[in-house]
C-alpha cells in the first residue's frame, strides 16, 4: 500500500487533498494543529490512517513529531508540506510576520529537511512543497507573505538540485497555486477555483511526478509575465 503523509491537513487543500488521496489508495498520515478537526478527517476517510497533533511554529518538536508518525507507518514515500499562513499587511505588525515566518518559512524548511533526509536514507521518495504564484510578487500590501513563498519556491529549487545530485530516485514539486476558494482567499478575486478542482490538478501532478504544478494551469502564463514585470510596474500593481 502507498503511504503518504500531509502537514497542513485540518482544513482546505491540505483536507480535499487527504480526501483524494485517499480514494486513489494511499494510506495517509494527517498532522496539524488541530487534533479534533484531524479526527472529524479522519472519520470520513475510507481505510485505515494515522494522526498526529503538530505545530510547525514549534519547529524541532514538530520535526521529531514527524518522525514519530513515519515510524508508526513504516514506508512513507510521499510527504507533503501544506502548512501555511497568509494575512494582509495594511499595517505593519510584528505579531502577524512573526506568525507568517514562523509557519511559511522556519516550520516549512523544518519539515522539509526532515522529509528529505528521511527520502535519502530510504533511498527514494516525493516530497511536495506548496508555496504560491505571489512567490513571484514584491508586494507592498503583502510584503511577508509574498516573501516567505519566494523562500518556499527557492528553497524547494535548491532541494530538488540537491536531489538531482544525490543520483537518487527523490522527486521535488513545487505546487504554486493561484486563488482556491478556502478561509484564507479574501473576497472573490478573479480566476477563483473550488478547492476540488485545484486539488485534483494537484493530485495529477503529484502522480506523474512534477517538478512544477500551478493551480490552476492558466497561472503559469501569470508566474511568467511576474518574472518580467519590472519593479516600478510591480509597486503600482502590489
Amino acid at each position: 500500500m502507498k503511504q503518504g503523509i500531509i502537514i497542513g491537513a485540518s482544513s482546505g487543500i491540505g483536507w480535499e487533498l487527504a480526501v483524494q488521496l485517499a480514494a486513489k489508495g494511499f494510506q495517509l498520515g494527517l498532522m496539524a494543529r488541530r487534533t479534533d478537526r484531524l479526527e472529524q478527517l479522519l472519520d470520513s476517510l475510507p481505510g485505515e490512517h494515522f494522526i498526529q497533533s503538530t505545530d510547525v511554529c514549534n519547529a524541532e518538536q514538530a520535526q521529531q513529531e514527524l518522525t514519530t508518525l513515519i515510524e508508526r507507518m513504516g514506508n512513507v514515500e510521499l510527504i507533503v508540506v501544506n502548512s501555511g499562513v497568509g494575512r494582509q499587511e495594511k499595517k505593519l505588525d510584528w505579531v502577524v510576520e512573526r506568525e507568517m515566518i514562523d509557519v511559511n518559512v522556519r516550520g516549512f524548511a523544518a519539515m522539509s529537511v526532515m522529509a528529505m533526509n528521511y527520502f535519502v536514507e530510504r533511498g527514494s521518495g516525493h516530497l511536495v512543497g506548496i508555496s504560491s504564484v505571489f512567490s513571484h510578487v514584491t508586494s507592498g500590501l503583502m510584503p511577508t507573505y509574498a516573501a516567505s513563498k519566494a523562500f518556499v519556491s527557492s528553497y524547494l529549487n535548491g532541494i530538488r538540485s540537491r536531489a538531482q545530485y544525490s543520483g537518487l530516485p527523490i522527486t521535488i514539486t513545487t505546487v504554486e497555486p493561484g486563488f482556491i476558494d478556502t478561509p484564507m482567499v479574501q473576497g472573490r478575486p478573479f480566476w477563483m477555483a473550488t478547492v476540488e478542482r485545484a486539488v485534483a490538478q494537484m493530485v495529477r501532478g503529484i502522480l506523474a511526478k512534477r517538478n512544477h504544478v500551478y493551480i490552476t494551469k492558466r497561472w503559469r502564463l501569470v508566474a511568467w509575465m511576474l518574472n518580467i514585470t519590472p519593479q516600478w510596474l510591480m509597486r503600482k500593481l502590489f
